[in-house]
């Protein structure tokens, strides 16, 4: 199935989409450990690294695990292995007046502030505190009753795609539009913690933008910033990477998280990367016209031609400066006569022959 491009969306009174700035989303997710204060840091910490948006993620552990639920392979490699999934979440939960003071906290410092919810009861809590977009988590993007009750805001979405098949996505896409929102940003991700930058596909971007008629963006969580400014050179127009304050911090996911530093830095090569594609138009450059007449060449006399002479072809040759005549002319020079004596390594002008 084809479908034609997307546009832009509009969250809060920003433009997202082609011909604007690439939206640039710090993934703050857990790396609060469940310290409202932390995640506050994190918020002003994103501000000043440059991102676009900070999000985090809303749910009650009771309702994302069971209790026999296993760790994921990588969360084992940073927390407690004797501790259950569970018991992990529930130390890492935000709860209502949290969130609400982020809500307040993004607002001051003018920056979006954006949650994964991970229940129906979790959409209703983000109702509630006025949330302007929605961000579903790659592992619920195969839930329909999620995604529905998300589509029934009308509001965008940017949705992850890791672990995900071309039709699961489209399934997912469908159940959105259907249920009211059309405003979607599709992100190519890997759900692999860190993520190989060979496993990056995000070639896979292209084609879901191209055959669902979504935005494209990219989810990074790879250890390198070479991802994040490819996918922006093949059309992302949002990026989104984990933010932490602190990698040696307790947590599954920051020890392959980006420091503040690190963040500011992604933010720069972004910026300069979009900078760097430019209009599209081939046309030279401001900076090139100031070099065009030392750089290119004319039509020059390569020794002492008199007045009257018949111009050959082994008289002339083409050198610098350009001001002459073009070289692409100087085929239309040969065979005609001088009307001046035209000295050697003299440009010729147009005036200078009949």
């Amino acid at each position: 199935m084809t479908h034609s491009s997307a546009g832009q969306i509009r969250i809060g009174s920003t433009l997202i989409g082609p011909g604007n700035p690439v939206w640039i989303v710090a993934e703050a997710g857990v790396n609060h450990n469940g310290d409202p204060e932390l995640a506050q840091s994190l918020v002003r910490e994103a501000k000043r690294a440059g991102a676009d948006c900070v999000k985090f993620q809303t749910f009650a552990a009771s309702r994302v695990a069971s209790a026999g639920a296993a760790k994921a392979p990588y969360q084992l490699l940073s927390t407690d292995a004797g501790e259950s999934q569970l018991e992990m979440l529930r130390r890492l939960e935000l709860d209502e007046a949290a969130l609400d003071a982020l809500v307040g906290l993004c607002r001051e410092e003018d920056i979006e502030f954006l949650s994964t919810p991970y229940s129906v009861d979790d959409v209703e809590l983000l109702e509630s505190l006025g949330v302007r977009a929605y961000k579903i988590a790659s592992a619920l993007i195969v839930e329909p009753s999620l995604l529905r009750r998300i589509g029934e805001t009308h509001k965008p979405v940017l949705l992850s795609t890791g672990l995900a098949t071309l039709a699961e996505v489209e399934e997912s896409v469908t159940v959105l539009r259907d249920a009211g929102s059309n405003d979607l940003v599709v992100l190519q991700c890997t759900t692999d913690y860190p993520a190989r930058p060979d496993e990056a596909n995000l070639r896979a971007m292209q084609t879901m933008a191209a055959a669902l008629g979504v935005l494209p963006g990219y989810s990074d969580h790879t250890e390198t910033d070479t991802t994040a400014i490819a996918a922006v050179a093949l059309g992302a127009v949002v990026v989104e990477k984990h933010l932490t304050l602190d990698r040696s911090l307790p947590g599954p996911d920051q020890a392959t998280s980006a420091t503040p530093e690190e963040f500011a830095a992604l933010v720069h090569a972004i910026r300069e990367a979009e900078s760097a594609l430019g209009s599209g138009t081939k046309e030279p450059g401001p900076s090139e016209l100031r070099n065009l007449e030392t750089m290119r060449r004319s039509v020059v006399a390569l020794r002492t031609i008199e007045a009257g002479a018949t111009l050959e072809a082994d008289m002339l040759t083409t050198k610098r400066p350009a001001g002459g005549i073009p070289p692409r002319d100087l085929e239309r020079v040969v065979g005609r006569s001088a009307k001046v004596t035209i000295g050697a390594d003299q440009p010729l002008e147009w005036w200078m022959v009949e």
